[in-house]
Parts: C-alpha cells; sequence; structure tokens
C-alpha cells in the first residue's frame, strides 16, 4: 500500500504569506493565506519592503495555522517546499529561509518549486492533468503559453515582451483612478459598459505567441488625455470594456491557435488574471464544443497561494528532485 505523501508548502514571492499542508499533490488538508492588499493600497501597488516586513511578522503564526487546520505535526511530513522564484527578492528570502531552517530542524527533503509551476499545477487541485495540454499563465508579472508533454516538463511557447496582462491592467486602473489592485474593478466595469473605444491590438509578427499590452496601455492613456485636452469627458465603463476586449481577443485568439497546432488534450488556464470574468466566460464560449478540456481553477486558486506551490512539490517529491541548502531567492527564476 502506498505511504500517503504530506507536503508542508510555502509561499511568499509577492504580497501575500502563505502556507499549505498538501496531501499526494491533490488533496488540500490547509490553506491558509495572509494578503498585504490594505497595506500596500494607498501606495497604488505592492512596496517590496513592507511585503518582506509583513511576511516576517505573520509567518510563524500561518504555519502553526495551517498545521493546526490540517491536523498535523511536522513528524507526519515528507517534505517542505517553498517558491524559490521568480519574485520579489526580499519577499522570496523570508519564505526560503523559513523553508531551510524547518527542513534542517526536523530532517525533511527540501523543495524548490518555480512560481509559475505553481500556478499550472493548481489546476491539478481541481482536476487530474491530461497531456499533452497547454497552460495559458496571466498574471500581474506573466503572460505565457506553456505546453507540456508530461508532468515537469514546460515549453513556453509564448511570452509577454513588456507588460503583463495583470501589469497592464493595473497601469490602466491607476489612470482610470480606481483602487488597487486594479483587475477586479476594470472587469467589473467591462461589465457594465459596451466595447465601443476602437483600441489596438498587438498581433506581432505571424506565427508568434508572444505577446505585448504596452501599446494598449498607452492608447488608453491617449485617449483619456486627448479627451481631457478637449473638454470631453469617457465613460470609464466603455473605456473599462473596450480594453477588455481587446486583452481577451488576442489572448484567445493566440490560445486557441497554439491549441490547434500543438495537439493538446487539455487547457489549463492559471495565475491571478484567471479569475476575470471576462476571460472565463470568453474561454468557456471559444472551448465549449470541441474536444480540448478547458480546466480554470476556482478564484481561490487563482491568485498567489501555497496549495498550488505543494501541488507542483509533488510532482518534485516523487522524482526525488530535492534541494540542498545553498537554495536561495532568483527573482529572475526561468520555467524549466
Amino acid at each position: 500500500m502506498k505511504k500517503v505523501e504530506k507536503i508542508l508548502a510555502i509561499e511568499t514571492s509577492c504580497d501575500e504569506t502563505s502556507v499549505a499542508i498538501i496531501k499526494d499533490g491533490k488533496e488540500i488538508l490547509s490553506n491558509v493565506v495572509a494578503s498585504q492588499i490594505e497595506s500596500h493600497k494607498r501606495f497604488g501597488g505592492v512596496v517590496p519592503e513592507i511585503a518582506s516586513r509583513h511576511h516576517v511578522e505573520q509567518f510563524t503564526y500561518i504555519i502553526e495555522e495551517a498545521m493546526n487546520k490540517a491536523e498535523v505535526t511536522f513528524e507526519d511530513l515528507d517534505a517542505i517546499a517553498v517558491t524559490h522564484g521568480p519574485g520579489l527578492v526580499g519577499a522570496l528570502l523570508i519564505g526560503v529561509n523559513a523553508a531551510k531552517a524547518l527542513a534542517y530542524a526536523h530532517d525533511l527533503p527540501l523543495i524548490g518549486v518555480h512560481h509559475i509551476a505553481g500556478h499550472i499545477y493548481a489546476n491539478r487541485l481541481v482536476k487530474e492533468l491530461q497531456f499533452p495540454l497547454l497552460a495559458l499563465v496571466v498574471s500581474g508579472g506573466h503572460t505565457e503559453l506553456v505546453f507540456m508533454k508530461e508532468h515537469g516538463d514546460y515549453e513556453v511557447i509564448g511570452e509577454t515582451r513588456d507588460d503583463a496582462v495583470g501589469e497592464a491592467y493595473d497601469k490602466v486602473a491607476r489612470t482610470l483612478k480606481l483602487p488597487y489592485p486594479g483587475g477586479p474593478h476594470i472587469d467589473r466595469l467591462a461589465h457594465e459598459g459596451k466595447a465601443t473605444i476602437d483600441l489596438p491590438r498587438a498581433w506581432l509578427e505571424k506565427d508568434s505567441y508572444d505577446f505585448s499590452f504596452s501599446g494598449l496601455k498607452s492608447a488608453v492613456i491617449n485617449t483619456l488625455h486627448n479627451a481631457a485636452q478637449k473638454g470631453n469627458v469617457i465613460n470609464q465603463e466603455d473605456l473599462a470594456a473596450s480594453f477588455q476586449e481587446s486583452v481577451i481577443e488576442v489572448l484567445v485568439t493566440k490560445t486557441e491557435k497554439a491549441v490547434q497546432e500543438y495537439g493538446v488534450k487539455q487547457l489549463l488556464v492559471a495565475g491571478g488574471v484567471a479569475a476575470n470574468k471576462g476571460l472565463r466566460n470568453k474561454l468557456e464560449e471559444t472551448f465549449k464544443d470541441t474536444d480540448i478540456d478547458l480546466v480554470i481553477p476556482p478564484l481561490s486558486l487563482c491568485t498567489d497561494n501555497a496549495a498550488m506551490i505543494g501541488a507542483a512539490a509533488s510532482i518534485q517529491f516523487n522524482k526525488k528532485d530535492f534541494a540542498d541548502y545553498r537554495l536561495n531567492g532568483q527573482p529572475g527564476l526561468e520555467l524549466a
């Protein structure tokens, strides 16, 4: 009989302090997330130094809460996993050093997990993965199309050349003087307006799966500035709807093309922007009459959390892909 595997996972790559206990890579025994949104809201974005301080302050309590909820002790654990990149270097170091201390103190294997691998494997907490598959990763720092032939095998076939999609949402929201984080507010306004404003789509060169949202962001800003100079008022709902339609059209069109070209069985959506209702609806509409198995995680698993890190770590655990105590925070870590 196979032994039950339990991994304590840590996520501190940005402004969420999270610890989870994951059983056999698929079952969440606990997933505690302490958000810092209220602390960063007045600055209009994440302040790295403040994020790091909050991680230090909250970490001990979050570990205790996660273990109590899962009803486990350190003797029940098989490994300690942690996000070691990419992310804010100070924030990463808090989690990495805590993970190393726990692994050393309790003589447990240490697993370093790529943050984006975590977002992709959040889907395994919902449904078993079917290969080959394609993952559309959409978050504040990343916009990527990742092809996978098997567990732990990542081929980035497209990525952003400038602003990530979540970053573009936040910058447009800031221009519209909406609260941080701006993405949910843009999504809400978009459903109240109509896409009546002509905004660009960056398709780039033929056959490219790369993305670019910097020009779109600039077009929105210029539209607002030009209207202000003429004394005109732009309807916020219509501008949000027009912006979102441009973003979603590019994301879904390129994703649909890649799904066909690579002959995948499953399409995963991953990252904070996977919570966007407009994107979710368009993807569901696009793939509803196809053989493609579309998997979109619940909202709680779209944003940063440690459960997704534990799910990804389970694959590495079974491959005995362990780290040593030289593991360090790597803010620019590549997915490989």
